[in-house]
């Protein structure tokens, strides 16, 4: 999947100011992340909000953990603006405008990174996952939810029933983002699986939400023309049939996963020994 960046943050960018009306997706995976944080025992001073949007999350992490600075991380300045206009003169939140594979941070001075639903609009993942293990503490806590490849199967054969064109994103399976955790050097891995049900009464009701919550098409590959009324109306019409009913159902794979910062990485050929198992020579 190639995301074309630019594209991205422009759409992310005007979505913003309905952003927080129409986030349910954001909504219901934010809830899951919390209540998967609910159980984790970790002294957090500093929490990195990555991919924050407007900001929601972070409000709730500073209250979450009350003595800890807030630093929410994101690529849409208009979404940094409307996080900025929600904060109170008390807050412990602060905002940057920065690339999740380029983070201003440095190394290993953050105890939690939570990231919800960044994941899906990164094209180089593995280089996101090298940035939270720099910047993580060791044994510091990485909790992100993402969605998984049957996310919109029922828009993807809809959009396959009128051209052979990419209108639909492809998310990575859990297995592979577990992977890519590890070879960043992050440790044990852990992710589960969720589904949410979503019912709309039809595709205009749909797109109306996928565009005001910025997740419309922004694949490099994607057809450059308009989609014009014939295509979309056979579109419409294919996934109205495909639901047999007078609505349409989409399933959404909701992906949850945590794992830890391993500190600071070694070169080739270095190794550790704890000096507690050397002994003393006699």
């Amino acid at each position: 999947m190639n995301l074309r960046a630019p594209d991205v943050i422009r759409r992310f960018d005007r979505a913003a100011a309905t952003f927080d009306e129409f986030d349910f997706v954001h909504s219901a995976t934010r809830d899951g992340l919390f209540e998967r944080l609910q159980p984790m025992l970790v002294d957090a001073k500093t929490v990195v909000d990555l991919g924050c949007a407007t900001g929601t999350a972070s409000q709730a992490l500073a209250k979450r953990f009350r003595k800890a600075e807030i630093v929410g991380i994101d690529h849409s300045s208009e979404m940094l603006r409307i996080a900025n206009s929600k904060k109170s003169w008390r807050s412990r939140c602060k905002f940057i405008n920065a690339d999740a594979a380029a983070l201003p941070l440095p190394d290993h001075s953050v105890d939690i990174v939570f990231s919800n639903q960044l994941l899906p609009w990164i094209t180089d993942v593995p280089a996101v996952f090298d940035e939270v293990n720099r910047i993580l503490r060791e044994n510091g806590l990485f909790l992100f939810a993402s969605l998984g490849p049957d996310s919109f199967a029922e828009l993807r054969r809809a959009w396959a029933a009128v051209d052979e064109s990419e209108h639909v994103l492809h998310f990575a399976d859990m297995h592979n983002i577990g992977d890519a955790a590890v070879r960043a050097g992050l440790s044990d891995p852990v992710l589960d699986v969720d589904r949410l049900k979503v019912t709309y009464a039809d595709a205009n009701a749909l797109f109306r939400d996928l565009t005001a919550s910025g997740a419309r098409n922004s694949l490099a590959e994607r057809r450059r023309s308009l989609t014009g009324k014939t295509r979309f109306a056979g579109m419409a019409k294919a996934l109205q049939d495909d639901a047999g009913r007078d609505r349409i159902e989409l399933d959404l794979e909701l992906v949850y996963g945590h794992c830890w910062g391993s500190g600071p990485r070694m070169s080739a050929g270095e190794f550790r020994i704890d000096p507690r198992r050397i002994s003393r020579r006699r």
